[in-house]
């Protein structure tokens, strides 16, 4: 199953539709496809709808609520079908065929795995801009400090998991906006998954929706999950 968080995604939402598709057409395993708006004020639903008879799984959720992009992805996660199950930003920032060198894992027995652009063997294509990266970079310590994930890249939009951990993981997830990726992570530690780190080949997109007052805001979900840690939340 591939999942596409979409806000308001009407005018990058086909290109990388009609890539997963051209991709996943050639497999031999069976896929479905599920973008799940999350309450866009734009034609995205409209778009989607309109590729649903020329792409073969696609499925649209349209929710008419914004639920920020942890509550559809979780939301996704959990109505998915697959054995595995991917999400993926719809700025398709990192491709599709990226899975292939996610797959062998599942099959040595690893319960979820991430794609991270700081290992050996990432690429970056096109890199954000320096203050993004710096400020990225003071995320990445703060999160290491307060909710140790033993991962390089917690924020990297493209995570694989077996459905028992998504089934598992997504029903407790609480965090709905940006820093949903450190508690599903920090969820996984505690349930004891094993992770492992996939190099990936990854591009910034100028139109990211991520802002400065986002990142800021995930500062405060992070304490969040660290404070659920403590009194035991995840029950």
């Amino acid at each position: 199953s591939v999942i596409i968080p979409a806000y308001n995604e009407s005018k990058r939402i086909v290109n990388t539709l009609n890539d997963i598709d051209a991709y996943l057409k050639k497999q031999t395993y069976s896929y479905e496809i599920l973008v799940v708006s999350d309450g866009s004020t734009d034609n995205t639903a409209e778009v989607v709808n309109s590729l649903v008879p020329k792409i073969s799984g696609l499925k649209l959720i349209d929710n008419h609520d914004n639920r920020g992009k942890g509550g559809v992805v979780k939301q996704g996660m959990l109505e998915a079908t697959g054995d595995v199950r991917l999400f993926m930003d719809a700025d398709n920032s990192t491709k599709i065929y990226e899975i292939e060198k996610f797959l062998p894992y599942f099959e040595q027995g690893f319960d979820i795995v991430i794609g991270s652009r700081r290992i050996s063997g990432s690429k970056i294509a096109v890199p954000q801009p320096f203050i993004r990266d710096l400020l990225g970079g003071i995320f990445r310590l703060i999160v290491h400090t307060i909710v140790p994930l033993h991962v390089t890249d917690s924020q990297c939009g493209f995570k694989a998991f077996s459905s028992k951990a998504s089934e598992a993981i997504f029903p407790k997830q609480t965090i709905t906006r940006w820093a949903f990726d450190v508690e599903i992570l920090a969820l996984a530690r505690k349930m004891k998954f094993k992770i492992q780190e996939a190099p990936i080949h990854w591009q910034n997109d100028e139109a990211s929706n991520v802002k400065l007052s986002g990142m800021i805001r995930m500062l405060f979900e992070v304490m969040q999950v660290r404070l659920n840690l403590i009194f035991g939340a995840y029950k």
